[in-house]
């Protein structure tokens, strides 16, 4: 069964989640928004890497205002980031932004909650209920004994029932926590209780080794039971390297299809050539490359073709040259310092 299939659809600018949906990637910028110049160029950055939404926080007037000049910019939806207070919320609409998200509890009092629904009603744009385990309601923790999974859920639909009695259901929701099992685990029972799309991502997650891990595991654990309908990999690093590692995810879990995917070999007392420096060098090489295929990064010549016959590209090192394959099959030799070379010469003539 795949939750996913039956949630509601969303429409956040010009893309479209839930239902079905392909699963959306998500990053979020790091500049000030108030720095029009900079946040474009972050923007264009993440959409050439293959960010699909892109969210910036709202914490003054001028932010909010400058949503406006960078739409004019870039080609994805952009989502404001409202933390507390909802004036930001509102000037964020009236400026463009496709999506809020917000923390009902953290707007304030109905009649705070009300004028941003007013907002969002009037241009018939979706709010994202975000709920974090490091912001659980007090009552919630106390009725739990401490942060749970079950206390997320009880927040995530509290709030969307807030909104609802408000008369206003284009809703997302989100429930993050840097506990990769807590998280796996309210996403399993609200999927039961909500055919709201959900935003999936284990928030805090770390750098790029050890916030990969994490949000591998945790994600591989949601994606894989149906769950999720767009995601975002949080790492303390450049927000492209969260596009990369997100595309990697849905490619692993065959929920995306999309790019080349490297598959490359452990060194061994047989490698003869810089094998940990062709493989890095060779994922960054894909990335230009729009081509659904698999390629194959060995560091044996020997046996290298034959443990990777079900890519579809490969190459392979040897004691002074390198191995051109194609599904297994050796079709030329090359001198070793010229292998990347010749790789990138196959991928510009790949058909």
């Amino acid at each position: 069964m795949s939750y996913r299939d039956n949630t509601k659809e969303i429409h956040i600018g010009n893309k479209v989640i839930g239902h079905g949906n392909p699963i959306l990637i998500q990053s979020m910028t790091n500049t000030h928004t108030e720095d029009v110049k900079a946040t474009i160029e972050q923007i264009h950055r993440l959409e050439a890497a293959g960010c699909e939404i892109i969210r910036s926080t709202v914490p003054t007037l001028e932010a909010a205002k400058a949503i406006a000049e960078i739409k004019k910019e870039i080609s994805i939806p952009l989502v404001a980031d409202i933390h507390f207070d909802y004036k930001m919320a509102v000037a964020a609409i009236e400026n463009g932004a496709d999506k809020v998200r917000i923390n009902p509890g953290n707007i304030g009092s109905d009649d705070k909650l009300r004028e941003v629904i007013k907002a969002a009603s009037e241009r018939n744009i979706p709010i994202r209920v975000g709920v974090n385990s490091g912001s659980l309601e007090k009552e919630l923790i106390e009725k739990y004994g401490h942060v749970t999974a079950e206390g997320l859920v009880e927040s995530a639909l509290n709030n969307a029932k807030r909104i609802e009695d408000m008369g206003y259901d284009n809703l997302v929701l989100s429930l993050k926590s840097t506990n990769v099992l807590m998280c796996a685990k309210a996403h399993k029972i609200i999927a039961d209780k909500t055919n709201y799309p959900l935003h999936v991502g284990i928030t805090e997650s770390g750098t790029v080794f050890s916030g990969n891990l994490k949000s591998g595991i945790g994600l591989g654990m949601i994606l894989s039971e149906g769950i999720g309908d767009t995601i975002r990999v949080s790492l303390t690093a450049d927000p492209v390297e969260e596009i990369k590692a997100a595309k990697i995810v849905l490619r692993t879990l065959e929920l995306r299809n999309e790019g080349i995917e490297v598959i490359s070999c452990p060194t061994c007392g047989r490698t003869k050539i810089d094998l940990i420096g062709l493989a890095h060098k060779a994922e960054e090489l894909v990335s230009d490359y729009p081509y659904d295929i698999k390629l194959a990064v060995m560091g044996c010549a020997v046996n290298g073709p034959g443990e990777a016959k079900e890519a579809d590209l490969g190459i392979a090192g040897g004691n002074g040259e390198g191995l051109i394959f194609k599904k297994g099959e050796i079709v030329r030799k090359v001198p070793e310092d010229q292998l990347f070379k010749a790789l990138k010469e196959e991928l510009d003539n790949w058909a």
